[in-house]
């Protein structure tokens, strides 16, 4: 492994005004090398002003990184008023944008990255050395345990292993490094040659034909691309023990 390989930073974004200044902020506090990191970032059907407020700070985060990559590219959907956007029914189709938007993101500023690391917008908190900790798992596909609060349940549900969805903060007592079945996107570090061999986030149901997969389990977006990679001959890990913490629902 080089001793400071690229890393690429990838953030798709939407209606993510109120976060940037703390996207900005956690990310001027990062402990890798500058000239060893990247950021691209893709704006799609916000109703606030966030590409107007990205292109303002455009060279804010360039005094962070060796390059900065912003998109725009909008797919026509929002969500349907007076429903979050984890409610159940609109899971299917709020996702398979999701996947689309990563992937445009992905083919746009890909490169010569050594690793991708997809980061939310709405990330609030993690340590600075994050990539240097990701990395020394030494795992080609890696997350950490995203939560509310330290110590407690873990935020994103689509990281989980085995038939009845195992969450990381259950898993806590096997110790740092933990394999899943399937993992989430609000900080996930990819090598960057897997997605160079064609790995994507399905923006479809992915696999559910040749692998039994829990019920209610809908296999795109990033549990799609978690079935991908295993198909691919690769497994995920997870680290119930390093904590990242998400915004507040």
């Amino acid at each position: 492994m080089k001793t400071h390989p690229e890393i690429l930073i990838l953030t798709p974004v939407k209606d993510a005004s109120t976060h940037l200044d703390t996207y900005v902020a956690n990310l001027g506090s990062l402990t890798w090398p500058p000239a060893n990191r990247r950021l691209g970032i893709l704006e799609s059907d916000s109703r606030d002003d966030t590409f107007a407020e990205l292109k303002q700070r455009r060279p804010d985060l360039e005094r962070l990184f060796r390059s900065v990559g912003l998109w725009k590219k909008d797919f026509g959907y929002h969500l349907p008023r007076g429903l979050p956007r984890w409610a159940p029914q609109i899971q299917i189709v709020r996702r398979t944008i999701l996947a689309r938007s990563r992937n445009h993101l992905l083919v746009k500023a890909l490169g010569d990255a050594d690793w991708v690391l997809w980061l939310d917008v709405d990330v609030v908190e993690y340590p600075p050395d994050i990539i240097e900790r990701l990395l020394a798992t030494r795992k080609s596909i890696v997350y950490p345990n995203c939560v509310l609060d330290y110590g407690g349940r873990s935020f994103d549900q689509n990281a989980w292993r085995g038939h009845d969805h195992t969450l990381l903060s259950d898993l806590r007592h096997e110790g740092d490094l933990v394999e899943l079945d399937s993992v989430g996107g609000t900080m996930l570090l990819i090598q960057a040659e897997l997605h160079r061999d064609g790995l994507v986030f399905p923006p479809f149901r992915y696999g559910r034909k040749v692998h039994a997969v829990p019920p209610n389990t809908l296999t795109l977006e990033t549990e799609g691309l978690a079935l991908m990679a295993r198909d691919m001959g690769h497994r995920c890990w997870g680290l119930p023990n390093l904590e990242i913490r998400h915004v507040p629902r």
